[in-house]
């Protein structure tokens, strides 16, 4: 609740609390006191509070002696309870009178002048609440807690003051004022002791950034000191892996500006030497084993600059390798000694048999809403199993990858017995709800809105539910998707689809199409990298608003058409990350039957591969080439089965630019066979890598050709066709962007070109 300044008119505004620590006495009668038998204690000025209870705050009782440590002792009782403002012990003869003013109870709490953070956030993150006492050491706590919140929001100017407004009945209204000033960001970072690399290049390293007008929506410009611990691991990491083994950080500071709206953050550093490697070996306790076999899993060969981050690697290989060898109970420790005359690191990997160790049982906590069997089944280990680091650490890492949650820490305690452990893990949910709203342009489609609402965890049950509809100048989409990725208890994942498309392929085709149908799906791991997908689709394609100048081709085939067919596809994931790789490969194999009942009956094949392989820092290069095949088993491929190539798949050319096409009308008609390849090189161009702006050089090349009604005036070519060209991307916080201009120089008359092809929004 707000409360406006016209309702506190005729209010007390009392601007803190008065409270007396230390005991008071009446000096009257103070002397003949010590050692004087109480005869009665007289409560007074207590409003909520019986007398009754008073007395069995007090450490004192009617019968005890009256010296200065009893009063002491019954002072401290009274404070100690939170309940008063204000005590003062009177002597009177044998009588000792309490004087008490209670602390006042709350009647609410409010804020006041906050926009930024809502009432809901901050009135979480204090302490004191309606119908408790109020005490001046709670509001101080709670104010400071308000400060860390704004803090942690970027916001160091804030200024709080907390108001207290007497009512009647010894009730007051707590409201906290807030100026909540400017968003405190990072002007400068610069780092001290540097020689081998510049200020531009450590603060690429680090996640903590300077304020620039790019960072809008970006809070890593602002002040965090958790991130500037972050940023001197992240320092230590990059230097290590450079070869400086002697680096340390001496220190890191924020300045606060005077206006308190920047921080200027120093990092001190020492890089000491740089180092190579020297001598390697591997040395080996096991009893019958020769460790020679394990020299091909050392990442790193010897005069090469030493590298932290491949010792690591190494530990791991090592490690899987002697699992391999049923080596279960393993301790691989690299031992380094450093020679700094000539500047080498000498590495001994030694390994040991360790005391076989069990897991005893999986405790899962944290987990309010995600069922525990969730997590349990992306762990490699269960109950019974002998412990491994490696399974421990793919369990940790399949867990964060399920997105599900905010931060995932697994650790280890004693079990019951020496040779038991108990696996712990404790995860912090964050919401896996998605909704978005967006807008774009595509060359492909013309200007589109996109709706999309998506759970990823569905019921807590790590189900994934998503609704989806596209309405753009040429093609309207809805879909509905749904997956359990454990079906039955399994490591198979299931799922359904339904959509209904609509598309103008007028230019290109002189027809329009609708696709209404749905699919079953299941799909499942035949190994850490390959995995199998088979899939059951049944789809109602109409042809229709056929031009009347249009191909016969197409004419002939204008109708509705249904299609029941089975496919599978095989993959092969080596990639660093689906959505931007930079290094690895993902190869899939398609096949497609239809004739399983509905009128069309063609078998279909496509291979694939594209590798990604990082040249330098940023430079990425991708290699891509893809070929297939469609053919006909009773009758001939109809067009909305056969394959077209241009567009994304053929950057120079216009979608469905290249192929067999109608002289007569200009018509594409699409193929049954077809290839194409790519070689592009991303680079960045100068700017910051947080802007996400990437420069890119392709040849695009393919072909594609043959149609099952032979017909001599149908354009029909199955020579090479070759573009090259240049394009920009950006990943904008509003979605992918990207322009490419391309140019063909190899190619048919007929083929139709589009020279520069943009996109922009949520999805394409």
């Amino acid at each position: 609740m707000r409360f406006l300044p016209a309702l506190m008119t005729g209010l007390l505004l009392v601007p803190a609390i008065t409270v007396v620590t230390a005991p008071v006495y009446a000096q009257q009668g103070y002397q003949q006191a010590t050692g004087q038998r109480i005869n009665e204690i007289r409560v007074l000025g207590t409003e909520r509070i019986e007398p009754e209870t008073v007395l069995t705050y007090m450490d004192v009782r009617v019968g005890d002696n009256m010296t200065e440590e009893t009063l002491d002792r019954a002072l401290k009782s009274l404070f100690g309870t939170g309940l008063f403002a204000d005590v003062v012990l009177r002597q009177k003869g044998n009588v000792l009178e309490v004087t008490l003013a209670e602390n006042p109870v709350i009647n609410q709490v409010a804020f006041e002048g906050n926009d930024k953070i809502e009432d809901e956030e901050l009135l979480a993150e204090v302490q004191l609440r309606p119908r408790q006492v109020l005490t001046r050491n709670k509001v101080q706590s709670d104010v400071n807690r308000l400060y860390q919140v704004y803090q942690r929001n970027g916001r160091f100017s804030v200024n709080i003051e907390p108001k207290i407004i007497k009512l009647d009945q010894n009730r007051v209204d707590l409201v906290f004022e807030v100026t909540e000033g400017e968003v405190t960001v990072i002007k400068g970072i610069r780092f001290v002791g540097n020689q081998a690399y510049d200020d531009d290049k450590l603060r690429s390293e680090i996640s903590t950034k300077e304020d620039r007008w790019y960072r809008f929506l970006a809070t890593d410009d602002r002040y965090d000191p958790d991130r500037i611990k972050y940023d001197e691991e992240m320092l230590r990491r990059f230097y290590l892996s450079q070869g400086y083994a002697d680096f340390r950080v001496v220190s890191s500071a924020a300045e606060l500006s005077k206006d308190r709206d920047e921080f200027y953050v120093t990092f001190m550093i020492e890089e000491g030497q740089r180092y190579r490697v020297g001598d390697v070996k591997i040395s080996s306790m096991l009893h019958n084993f020769d460790a020679n076999v394990l020299v091909p899993e050392v990442a790193f060969k010897e005069g090469e600059w030493y590298d932290a981050g491949l010792v690591e690697d190494t530990v791991d290989n090592i490690t899987k390798a002697l699992e391999s060898h049923q080596f279960l109970f393993v301790n691989v420790r690299p031992d380094t000694v450093r020679n700094r005359e000539n500047t080498t690191v000498s590495i001994t990997f030694n390994i040991t048999e360790t005391t076989p160790v069990y897991v005893e049982r999986i405790d899962v906590g944290g987990n309010v809403r995600t069922l525990d069997k969730v997590i349990r089944r992306e762990f490699s280990l269960v109950e019974g199993d002998p412990f491994n680091k490696t399974k421990l650490a793919k369990s940790e890492q399949a867990i964060k990858d399920l997105g599900f949650f905010e931060a995932v820490e697994v650790s280890q305690s004693q079990g019951s017995a020496p040779d038991k452990t108990v696996v712990n893990v404790n995860v912090q949910e964050k919401s896996t709800g998605e909704l978005s709203v967006g807008a774009g342009f595509s060359t492909a489609d013309g200007p589109l809105a996109d709706f999309r609402i998506r759970e990823r965890n569905f019921l807590g049950k790590g189900q994934d539910v998503t609704l989806a509809a596209t309405v753009a100048g040429e093609r309207t989409e809805f879909d509905f998707s749904f997956t359990e990725p454990y079906f039955l208890d399994r490591d198979l994942s299931a799922g359904i689809d339904l959509f209904h498309i609509t598309r103008d392929l007028q230019d290109e085709s002189s027809y329009d199409q609708r696709r209404t149908g749905g699919a079953l799906r299941v799909g499942y791991p035949l190994s850490e990298h390959w995995r199998q997908s088979l899939r059951y689709g049944y789809e109602m394609n109409d042809i229709n608003n056929v031009d009347t100048d249009a191909s016969r081709f197409i004419r002939d085939q204008e109708g509705e058409r249904v299609t029941s067919a089975i496919s599978q596809r095989l993959t092969y994931d080596t990639r660093d990350s689906i959505l931007f790789p930079t290094n690895g490969m993902n190869a899939w194999l398609d096949t497609e039957w239809a004739g399983l009942g509905g009128d069309a009956s063609y078998l279909s094949a496509q291979i694939g591969a594209s590798y990604f392989y990082p040249l330098a820092d940023r430079w990425i290069l991708n290699v891509l080439g893809e070929t297939g095949v469609i053919g006909g088993l009773s009758e001939d491929v109809e067009i909305n089965e056969r394959f077209f190539l241009g567009g994304s798949s053929l950057r120079g050319f216009e979608r469905a630019g290249v192929g067999p096409r109608d002289p007569a009308t200009d018509d594409s008609l699409g193929g049954n066979y077809f290839y194409r390849g790519s070689v592009e090189m991303s680079f960045p161009v100068g700017l910051p890598e947080e802007m996400g702006v990437l420069g890119h050089g392709f040849t695009d090349f393919g072909s594609l050709w043959h149609l099952d009604e032979t017909d001599p005036t149908i354009l029909d070519e199955s020579s090479l066709r070759a573009t090259a060209g240049l394009g920009v991307s950006w990943r904008s916080p509003m979605g992918p962007v990207r322009a490419d201009v391309a140019v063909p120089y190899v190619k048919e008359d007929f083929d139709r070109e589009e020279v520069f092809r943009f996109s922009f929004g949520t999805r394409f």
